[in-house]
């Protein structure tokens, strides 16, 4: 009963997630590929979708923390670094390129694997591949030189 529990919150937070994201135009790479195109024809309908991710999460996350722990966990899982480091930056920086080149970052991407375009299928394979290089030995040894 835990593992359902447990299945329950990711469940309905996907579903919620990807209807978002594909009624709010975010699974077409096209209004991406727009929104970063500043020197060009530029469409700002990212930025909507940006504030009201933040305002939705601002007033929530206040009200959920008061709770004490989540509904279906025995407690919050926060971050705890507070600092800016060499693998951060760098991961984001690689993430913004990818963003930019394909229009896509991972969340839209996983939702257009259900309209079975190669672009889509090409994308999630090879960010599987980056996730695994980057959390290998080697991605390790690579990002995390001390």
């Amino acid at each position: 009963m835990k593992a359902v529990h447990f299945c329950i919150g990711p469940f309905f937070g996907g579903i919620i997630f990807s209807f978002g994201l594909g009624v709010g135009g975010m699974t077409e790479a096209k209004n991406i590929i727009g929104f970063l195109n500043f020197l060009g024809d530029w469409k700002p309908d990212l930025i909507f979708v940006m504030v009201g991710a933040l305002l939705v999460n601002s007033i929530l996350y206040k009200l959920i923390i008061k709770r004490g722990k989540p509904l279906f966990e025995g407690q919050f899982s926060l971050p705890t670094i507070k600092n800016l480091d060499l693998r951060l930056i760098i991961g984001s920086l690689m993430f913004g390129l990818g963003w930019g080149i394909t229009g896509l970052c991972p969340g839209p991407g996983i939702v257009t694997l259900i309209s079975g375009s190669s672009h889509s299928i090409v994308f999630v394979a090879t960010m599987a591949v980056g996730m695994l290089i980057g959390r290998s030995d080697f991605g390790q040894k690579l990002f995390l030189k001390k």
